[in-house]
């Protein structure tokens, strides 16, 4: 028998799952943040979740806001069950469910003008937001703001009207400092090198097009802290609905599904206030960007090695692609003889010990995790969490084969087959432009290497793309598999 998740029936789902210590009506908003997906509610909401089981800090319960139309289905589900999420963590020797509670409500699109309302209270002191590394209206190769965005020129012509979180927040900032409140803290809480910069760079670009004294206020009053995240966290499908009714009893229509490692390093720039986080194991640090290098080149550049090798090799679940040897070992050689050796000193860390861990946490069986999550948004994704590590090589004269078989399986990826002849489905906004590089890359693969939003200065580098050539070259003669092989032993170049 199951029952409905709500407040209502909390009560009833004790011994089930682990329920919240404190009350919701002893909660106050103090965050809104933008994006309440599957990551929000399996790190920052469980964060928080934890520390209101202290008693403590009560006053920064969450507000949710979406901006795009898709938010809506999911403000709907988590309305229906006042805004609890189950969260299952599923580590290789243990499950366990909890139902979270810190979302107080949710404003989403079309309702925008309740959205700068509630950026406006006195009462919201941090500004939030995990919006995909995509979101962020940054050219991926030179990771500078693009001003010429659509959705940034419609906000720039209209500012009173805005429609991207960016605009949002601009609008927001505008309101407080009309009304004579302080303005809030910006906090970014996506995979981004110095994603507070970046979040900087694109709220004061976009407020520079249309009010340059503005923009410079924004510089000059608004906290941007940078921050590192991590958390494998699937996305949901019927699966994972079906097994929280199965296993917990529990009718939830978003569960969120997780290993139990989670990691969170954030500089404490907050000028009106925080919560106590540290009490729930966040760690706050006066430079985060040596874990965030880390954490970006060797786990989420470990995730991108392997997701087109296994998906051109026909196999669905991480952790069935870390069974394979050709694709474990392939990842082992490319994180210790090429990605590991470029990434700088991280405090009270040995980066061997680090990758260790990522090994153990993607070969999770039970998690879940799928390679087409992790072959998703290349076009944004590469340029973050690979290129930069093969453009350090370059800059110091070394090989650069294993980083540009990387790009060469993302290449053959993108023709739209895989080696056992099954259609691949693409989930990038880039994907016909990928794709028709792709095909054309069988007569010159230049085609795809000059894309010079995405490969930058690295795509020109006669090193890279004799090494791209070769790797593509074996893909196509060879197969994935034999590629991978012949990477292993040596033989990839002869």
């Amino acid at each position: 028998m199951t029952t409905k998740l709500s407040l209502a029936t909390l009560a009833s789902l004790k011994g089930r799952a682990a329920l919240p210590a404190y009350r919701r009506e002893d909660l106050t908003p103090g965050i809104l943040h933008f994006g309440t997906g599957n990551f929000h509610r399996a790190h920052m909401a469980v964060y928080l979740h934890e520390l209101f089981n202290t008693g403590r800090d009560l006053n920064w319960g969450i507000i949710g806001a979406g901006v795009m139309p898709s938010d809506r289905r999911m403000h709907e589900v988590l309305k229906g069950q006042d805004f609890l999420t189950t969260v299952v963590e599923q580590d290789a020797d243990r499950s366990g469910a909890t139902v979270t509670g810190p979302m107080l409500d949710m404003i989403t699109a079309p309702d925008f003008a309740r959205i700068i309302d509630t950026l406006a209270s006195p009462q919201i002191r941090i500004v939030s937001m995990t919006i995909t590394e995509g979101g962020y209206f940054i050219d991926p190769a030179t990771g500078t703001f693009d001003a010429a965005h659509p959705a940034i020129a419609a906000d720039a012509k209209d500012p009173e009207h805005p429609q991207t979180v960016f605009g949002l927040i601009i609008a927001g900032l505008k309101a407080r400092r009309a009304a004579g409140i302080p303005p809030f803290t910006v906090m970014c809480c996506d995979n981004i090198p110095g994603n507070g910069e970046v979040t900087e760079a694109t709220v004061c670009g976009l407020a520079r097009l249309f009010d340059p004294a503005f923009a410079d206020w924004i510089h000059e009053n608004v906290a941007f802290p940078n921050s590192m995240v991590d958390r494998i966290t699937p996305a949901t499908g019927e699966r994972e609905i079906r097994m929280t009714a199965q296993a917990y009893g529990i009718e939830d229509g978003w569960p969120v599904f997780c290993e139990g490692f989670k990691q969170w390093v954030l500089e404490d720039r907050f000028p009106l206030g925080r919560p106590a986080l540290e009490l729930a194991g966040v760690t706050f640090v006066p430079d985060v960007a040596p874990y965030e290098l880390m954490k970006l080149r060797i786990l989420n550049g470990g995730h991108a090695a392997i997701a087109y090798p296994a998906a051109l090799m026909d196999i669905h679940f991480v952790h069935e692609a870390m069974e394979n040897p050709l694709i474990r070992s392939f990842l082992a050689k490319l994180e210790h003889e090429e990605i590991i050796p470029v990434v700088p000193p991280v405090p009270d860390t040995r980066l061997e010990d680090y990758f260790a861990l990522i090994e153990s946490r993607f070969s999770n069986p039970k998690i879940g995790d799928t390679i087409p999550r992790l072959a998703q948004d290349g076009s944004n994704r590469q340029p973050k969490f690979i290129l930069p590590s093969t453009a350090d090589r370059l800059a110091a004269g070394l090989d650069v084969q294993g980083l540009a078989l990387v790009s060469a399986l993302w290449c053959r990826y993108f023709e739209g087959v895989s080696d056992g002849g099954k259609p691949i489905a693409f989930n990038d906004p880039a994907a016909d432009r990928l794709h028709a590089a792709a095909l054309a890359s069988r007569t010159d693969p230049d085609a795809f290497t000059g894309l010079a939003d995405i490969f930058g200065s690295v795509g020109l580098d006669p090193r890279f793309r004799q090494r791209f050539g070769e790797a593509l070259a074996s893909l196509r003669a060879h197969g994935t598999a034999d590629t991978l092989r012949r990477y292993l032993n040596g033989t990839l170049a002869s």
